[in-house]
């Protein structure tokens, strides 16, 4: 397992230097919303990373948290109208709580019942938000919650400052002993079972604390576009993600935060290819998931430090 180094966090550093920075300087309304949506993806691929990065189990509904986690913060907003600042930690309890029922049955299955599990209840959620349309709005969604801040630069910073603090906190709990034995159940779980490692605790807290991120940056996608609708629960939301991982190198953690914030970045740039944007991309991926199978972001920088080691 590769060590944090001292070049690792000044990269981290100016990173996040020129994403502060760049909105200031080129002083546009719409480059800070483009980077307040990369960020926020961010946040998602990264959380994904964690626990199926990790332990291999790829988890094909993380969806179901990000939604789960939207529409929390959307009905305390239209329901209960309470402070839009306590949607956070109460998104983040609600995607646990949905973590816990769906993960505890079916992450002690082999094999691809665990991603069609989740996969499923994503499915059930989006479709439930059709059938009680007079409490979730239907496809029209929840409207009108209120923004955490009001300048939308200082609300840029404090997702960027999320993202940071997200990336932080799941790098170290990779690099510590937990995520030493995620790696072991992903190389070999019927060896760690006969170690005597309770190898569907590890599972299930990961992917809790996979759900409390995802579910957070759920709640702060529904405070910057001040509703929710059924579409955060759909299989495109959890597939995007998966792909911004992949690209970013799995298992990496920051590898996904920077391959999501490029990628959400190079579908804005390729607007003005009109219909050819989506077949642009499209090979664009193609071409870095065939030719880079270990993806680009984490793979390219380990090249480009091995010689400050």
């Amino acid at each position: 397992m590769r060590t944090i180094s001292m070049i690792d966090i000044a990269g981290g550093i100016v990173v996040v230097a020129i994403l502060a920075l760049a909105p200031v300087l080129i002083a546009s309304s719409y480059l800070t919303g483009v980077l307040t949506v990369c960020v926020i993806y961010g946040i998602w691929a990264s959380s994904w990373d964690f626990m199926s990065g990790l332990t291999g189990r790829e988890n094909f509904g993380h969806s179901l948290f990000i939604g789960a986690g939207a529409y929390t913060a959307g009905f305390l907003a239209t329901v209960w109208f309470a402070n839009p600042w306590y949607s956070l930690p109460m998104a983040v309890v609600i995607a646990v709580l949905f973590s816990v029922l769906v993960g505890f049955p079916t992450l002690r299955l082999r094999g691809p019942y665990f991603a069609l599990a989740m996969l499923s209840a994503s499915a059930i959620l989006q479709r439930l938000c059709l059938i009680f349309w007079e409490y979730t709005g239907g496809e029209e969604g929840l409207y009108g919650l209120d923004p955490l801040m009001t300048s939308p630069l200082h609300y840029y910073w404090f997702v960027l400052a999320i993202l940071v603090v997200t990336v932080i906190v799941l790098t170290l709990l990779a690099h510590s002993h937990w995520g030493l034995l995620l790696r072991a159940i992903r190389g070999d779980e019927a060896t760690c079972q006969a170690a005597g490692i309770n190898v569907t605790f590890y599972k299930i807290a990961s992917l809790m604390i996979s759900a409390a991120f995802a579910g957070l940056g759920g709640a702060l996608y529904a405070h910057y576009q001040l509703q929710v609708s059924p579409p955060l629960f759909s299989v495109v939301v959890s597939i995007t993600v998966i792909i911004m991982v992949y690209v970013g190198g799995i298992g990496s953690i920051y590898g996904a935060a920077v391959a999501a914030i490029l990628l959400t970045l190079l579908t804005e740039m390729l607007r003005g290819f009109g219909e050819y944007r989506l077949w642009i991309y499209t090979l664009t991926l193609i071409f870095i998931l065939f030719f880079l199978p270990n993806g680009l972001i984490a793979p390219l920088w380990r090249r480009m430090t091995e010689r400050f080691r």
